[in-house]
């Protein structure tokens, strides 16, 4: 007996050894796909009913019996994980949000839709997405990641802005530009915002999406919704990188002493060639594009702050950004501050104050862009012993066309500026019952900036007048409040959402400038300069008011419906149409949710249409009134001369647009979005000249019409998603056709010399001299002539008999975007393309530097690839032969500078790595990534430009669409970064 006792106590305690040894403990952190910690998530050892929930900090604490192998961790909104334990101790996890259970919440005008109840044209883009790019504005992140948005950046030199158009022009003479809206309030121009600051950007396409935003809203709206403060723990984000800025110089090349030394020995007339021109040129072989360039740098740090309990969110953010160019001595910076907060006064109450500043400096002595391609080789900017050589007064040999040497004058003069901006609001939100809350918004905007220019008496610019300094300061304020009453209810299968609001909105612009000539070195204070100069200044205002309504119904998630109508006034317009009515309406049809309907493929398919009438404002203010021009004096006093005709009946411009799309997922992975549109614009605004004898310059009228019809397709594919691997491409492309439908009295308009406004023709059409090429058997150059009575060609070498004619469009065939994104563990990968297919590039500086010998003293370019020059009877060849002083006028516009304009550009690209959590517990760190990313790293194109991406001339957006000019070409750029929250 005595035995079976030790042998049943013996065989307990074995028992309990066993199962101590067989219970492991398992500890962690759940975090959302940000870092931030999840309260309340469920953690559950699969197969079993053991489960344990996570804490404020998302830390658990879990026994696993030894059946168990794997943890269930769950919450709602997120993807569920199963993770297989092996011996694991410590098991972080992040989660990601279930987007088919949340059913994606979009940013609408004036407020948010769930995506399968939209009705309009719509597409949403995450920070994340928008800031792969370093960039100090969020216009330029834009580019490539939604259909139908042309974003064309133009430029390279830091602080500059892109040009956005969505679904093509819509007007001849008026604004092209999209509508601004930053949390609910409408904004000037594109804003000046800090790129992290922004949760999400929604861009408005349709009637239906932009009609509550009336006469603004026909080219489109772009929606930005800034970041808030959430419920549960603080967190404290720091987001920081540093790169660097390489000068891209693309397919273009510029010769070298030995190259323009060959150049000049083909010159067929070489008896014209000046008597200075000998082998001693070849002394110097400078190049000036390197003197110029250099390797720029870019800082990009944020801060930020977010805490929130279920009475009190709050969200702080510090940025700073500094960028240097890749041309030399060209610098931006900027400070800047958002405080964003909710506080809940009671359950009907809601207080939601925002505060934001940024403070911008610009620096800039930059190196001349147009020295630098066309300043000859054979000149050096410094002598012998080093010093910089002014060549108006230089003992030397300067060969140069222009004596100049703009490094001689870097030495003093500069340009500098500053620009404040501040945006606030105070929104309110009460709930009246249940269902129904009074919102109202409120918004105030101050815009400051001041200019300076300062010439050096010592330089060449300054000595005549022994030195001048310039001063520009300017101020604008806006003003911003919407009162509105929403209604939201579901009852049964039916859903309404309805809305009814006044709103206001006033601006004030004032500038004023003065010159001072003759100063002391190195004093910038103008009052210290002996004699005055020009003093200029302006002031301009405007004001609407509008009443807006709008209603959303929806029966059993399968039928909806939408209308709006909004009512606007403005301050630019005639009395007798200073008020247009604009309107919208839209369906929709899920067909996915009948009972019909039973594809197991087919996870969503939806239908939608709309249709409505929006209106455009000119971007004269004053454009109904008689004008006069009081800036001439006579006899010491102020004299009225006429300049602008009265026009009371000036009206809105008036776009009719049409809209279908259809919207699909298939196996859960793969989402399809097509849609096609009309935009049908008419009494489009222009400014009509009139005759010198009338004593008018002119007067606006409403003159004619533009139609833009286009195809829009939109694409993911969600290949992978593991636990431990993910792989997801993406893909969008638009097309658009446009055409002038009506014209004042049917009359061409000719622009710049280059463009033709006319019935039935792109608003983009190239009208200019037809080149043929080259006459292989004297080297001349060829066009074309047309007989304007028979319609029969010729050709001719005589530039001025050759026929001006349509030659192709600025317009490109079509143009998107698309990615691919990998995740393997830590590890993330992902790269970003923009293309654009088709559009002519007039690259006009060709006619400065490809110029047959037009110009001997100017550098010239290398020719590209394919091209060649005619030397005896018989070549074939692309160029004419060389003739000192020019052949013929063959640099002059034509079609010879018409380059396709396609490209294929790799946007960015980056790899990632997050530092697992249980490396970084016991610093305090929730989250760590570091990353490498590359900007514009490959181009491909056949454009001889150094960028094929030309952008808009901001002081002519419409006929400035397509040229080329002494561009500052986008940059290449590497930068190393970090984000860490705590």
């Amino acid at each position: 007996m005595k035995n079976v006792w030790i042998f049943l106590v013996f065989s307990f305690f074995g028992f309990l050894c066993v199962r101590a040894q067989s219970n492991l403990t398992v500890k962690g952190v759940v975090t959302d796909d940000t870092g931030v910690p999840i309260m309340g998530a469920s953690v559950v050892v699969k197969g079993t009913s053991v489960g344990a929930s996570t804490g404020m900090d998302g830390e658990y604490s879990i026994t696993v019996p030894a059946e168990g192998k794997a943890l269930e961790i769950s919450y709602i909104g997120m993807i569920t994980q199963v993770i297989t334990i092996n011996g694991q101790t410590t098991i972080d996890v992040q989660l990601k949000e279930d987007v088919s259970e949340l059913d994606e919440v979009v940013v609408v005008a004036y407020g948010t839709q769930k995506k399968s109840d939209v009705t309009a044209s719509v597409q949403s883009v995450s920070s994340k997405e928008l800031t792969d790019i370093t960039s100090p504005d969020v216009s330029t992140m834009l580019q490539g990641k939604a259909s139908g948005v042309q974003v064309m950046q133009g430029s390279g030199q830091p602080g500059s802005l892109p040009s956005i158009r969505i679904r093509g022009l819509a007007a001849i003479n008026g604004n092209v530009s999209p509508l601004w809206v930053v949390d609910g309030v409408i904004v000037h121009g594109t804003p000046n915002l800090n790129p992290n600051e922004i949760e999400s950007v929604s861009v408005l396409k349709d009637a239906s999406a932009t009609s509550l935003y009336g006469s603004r809203g026909a080219n489109g709206v772009v929606v930005v919704t800034t970041k808030q403060g959430k419920t549960g723990k603080s967190q404290l984000t720091l987001s920081s990188k540093t790169g660097f800025s390489f000068f891209n110089q693309g397919n273009f090349e510029v010769m070298n002493g030995n190259q323009l030394y060959d150049y000049f020995g083909k010159f067929t007339n070489p008896g014209n060639i000046p008597d200075w021109f000998s082998e001693e040129v070849l002394q110097n072989n400078y190049n000036w594009i390197d003197n110029s360039t250099k390797t720029g740098t870019v800082q990009d740090h944020t801060l930020t702050f977010t805490a929130g309990t279920e009475k009190s969110k709050t969200f702080i953010s510090l940025g700073y950004y500094d960028e240097t160019g890749t041309v030399k001595d060209y610098e931006f910076d900027r400070l800047s501050f958002r405080l964003n907060h909710d506080y809940k006064v009671n359950d009907r109450l809601t207080l939601k104050p925002k505060f934001a500043v940024n403070y911008n400096t610009r620096e800039n002595r930059q190196h001349s862009l147009y020295q630098m391609y066309l300043n000859l080789p054979w000149d050096a900017p410094y002598d012998g012993e080093g010093n910089l050589i002014n060549p108006r007064d230089f003992s030397g040999s300067w060969y140069g066309r222009d004596q100049s040497n703009y490094l001689y004058d870097l030495q003093w003069n500069y340009t500098k500026g500053t620009e404040f901006n501040l945006y606030s609001n105070f929104d309110v939100e009460f709930e009246i019952l249940p269902n129904l809350k009074f919102i109202s918004t409120n918004s105030y905007t101050l815009f400051r900036s001041d200019n300076k220019s300062y010439t050096d008496p010592q330089s060449t610019s300054g000595q005549a007048v022994n030195g001048e300094l310039y001063q520009f300061d300017s101020k604008r304020i806006t003003r911003f409040t919407n009162q509105m009453l929403r209604y939201s209810n579901t009852f049964g299968d039916h859903s309404i959402n309805a809305l009814v609001a006044y709103e206001y909105n006033d601006y004030v612009y004032e500038s004023m400038s003065a010159t001072g000539r003759g100063l002391i070195s190195g004093d910038e204070v103008l009052g210290n300069t002996v004699t005055p100069g020009a003093v200029g200044g302006t002031k301009n205002e405007y004001a609407l008011q509008s009443v807006l309504v709008n209603a959303n119904y929806g029966y059993a998630d399968r039928y909806l419906a939408q209308v709006s109508l909004r009512r606007d006034g403005a301050s630019n317009f005639g009395l007798d149409n200073q008020y247009g009515t604009f309107y919208s309406f839209s369906g929709g049809w899920n067909i996915h949710n009948e009972d019909f309907f039973n594809v197991e493929a087919v996870d969503q398919l939806k239908l939608r249409a709309s249709y409505g009438a929006l209106g455009n404002r000119p971007d004269n203010l004053y454009p109904q009134f008689e004008l006069y021009s009081v800036d001439n004096p006579y006899d010491g006093r102020p004299a009225a001369a006429l300049k602008q005709l009265r026009n009371d009946d000036l009206a809105w411009e008036k776009s009719y647009q049409t809209n279908i799309g259809l919207d699909t997922r298939f196996f859960n992975k793969l989402n399809l979005s097509l849609e096609y549109y009309n935009k049908n614009t008419s009494d489009l605004l222009y400014f009509v000249k009139l005759p010198a004898s009338s004593g008018y310059d002119g007067y606006w009228e409403n003159i004619g019409g533009v139609k833009n019809i286009g195809y829009e397709a939109s694409a993911s594919f969600d290949a992978f998603a593991t636990d431990t691997f993910s792989w997801s491409v993406g893909f969008n492309i638009g097309t658009n056709k446009n055409e002038i439908t009506e014209l004042f009295e049917n009359q061409d308009i000719i622009n710049n010399d280059t463009k033709i406004f006319r019935k039935g023709e792109d608003v983009n059409t190239w009208y200019m001299r037809k080149w043929l090429g080259v006459d292989t058997q004297t080297g001349d150059p060829l066009w074309e002539v047309v007989d304007p009575q028979t319609g029969e060609k010729s050709q001719t070498s005589d530039y001025n008999s050759a026929t001006r004619q349509k030659v192709g469009t600025a317009s490109p065939d079509f143009y998107g975007g698309f990615n691919t994104r990998l995740a393997y563990k830590g590890i993330t990968f992902s790269a970003n393309f923009v293309f654009s297919k088709g559009g002519k590039i007039y690259n006009s500086s060709r006619e400065l530097y490809d110029a047959d010998g037009a110009y001997p003293t100017y550098n010239q370019q290398v020719l590209a690839d394919g091209w060649s020059r005619w030397e005896q009877p018989g070549d074939e060849a692309t160029h004419p032969r060389l003739v000192y002083g020019g052949n013929s006028l063959s640099n002059k516009i034509s079609s010879r500078y018409l380059e396709d304009g396609s490209y294929l550009r790799l946007r960015n690209i980056r790899v990632g790595y997050t530092i697992p959590q249980t490396w970084l517990s016991s610093v305090g760190i929730t989250n760590a990534e570091l990353y490498l990313s590359g900007d514009n790293l490959l181009t491909f194109t056949d454009f001889s430009g150094m960028d094929p991406e030309v952008g808009v001339d901001p002081n002519n957006p419409i006929q400035g669409v397509g040229y080329y000019s002494m561009l500052y070409p986008v940059s290449q750029r590497l930068t190393l970064g970090i984000n860490l929250s705590f």
